[in-house]
């Protein structure tokens, strides 16, 4: 589960990139009931949400020429400069060099096979107020050619811990990752392999992805294709896990919708 402790290498932070911000506001207040409150003329269209008052994400225009509309999932880091020199040293790549004040310190990357993420190293702000919870994110998930990859590079730059769950049917494994030294209870995301031709919405890269908690799995679904968004995959019931559908805003990022089973 993710929790707000943001212990180095969990998740702290989810923002979007999008190609019309007013476009997205509407869609994701439609969809999960989020308040909008844009961050004021400095922060350009950088625009928080809240479920309840807490803030559970945010939205911003799109700053990379020719990048697709996604979610940025950002972990927390005790150095941003340090991780970025990790990133480089494990043959990934910074997209946008550490920087920021008092608030915190950001920085984004590449995996070596191209998957994006980011780092948060909180100062006064230390990241998301509510999650694990209906409307707010519950897990982040990672779609790659090649998760032996994957768990070697994220391994050295944050320490995860990973432990395989098979797949049913003889589909492989799925890789539950989690912040170091921790229980099995603080597990946050999950790593899975495809085939370079199912990652068509990346042009065949690897990319990250929020699962959002929801209380009714097939309302939210119908509120995402009533608002102009569209389904990959779903409404469907995993056991052990819950019911979940693959999303697609109106500008194509992909999200998760999952109520998840009782414990």
């Amino acid at each position: 589960m993710i929790t707000t402790e943001f212990v180095p290498g969990s998740p702290c932070w989810v923002d979007l990139g999008a190609p019309d911000v007013g476009k997205a506001v509407a869609f994701y207040r439609a969809v999960f009931g989020w308040e909008a409150t844009p961050m004021g003329e400095e922060a350009g269209d950088y625009t928080v949400f809240r479920k309840d008052g807490k803030i559970v994400a945010a939205v911003g225009a799109l700053t990379e020429e020719g990048a697709r509309s996604a979610w940025m999932i950002y972990y927390a880091t005790s150095d941003a400069e340090a991780a970025a020199q990790n990133v480089e040293r494990a043959g990934g790549t910074v997209r946008v060099a550490p920087t920021g004040g008092d608030e915190g310190r950001m920085a984004q990357f590449s995996d070596p096979l191209g998957g994006q993420f980011a780092v948060w190293q909180a100062g006064t702000d230390r990241g998301l107020e509510a999650v694990d919870e209906p409307g707010t994110l519950c897990w982040t998930e990672l779609y790659t050619s090649d998760v032996e990859a994957a768990k070697k590079f994220y391994g050295s730059l944050f320490g995860w811990q990973t432990e395989a769950m098979p797949l049913p049917g003889g589909g492989g494994d799925y890789w539950i990752i989690g912040p170091a030294g921790l229980p099995k209870e603080r597990m946050h995301g999950g790593m899975m392999q495809l085939p370079t031709e199912h990652l068509a919405l990346s042009a065949g890269r690897p990319y990250w992805h929020p699962v959002f908690a929801v209380e009714d799995t097939d309302a939210t679904v119908a509120a995402v294709t009533a608002n102009g968004g569209s389904i990959q995959m779903g409404p469907e019931d995993a056991p052990g896990v819950g019911r979940l559908a693959l999303c697609l805003d109106p500008s194509g990022a992909d999200f998760v919708v999952l109520k998840p089973s009782p414990n």
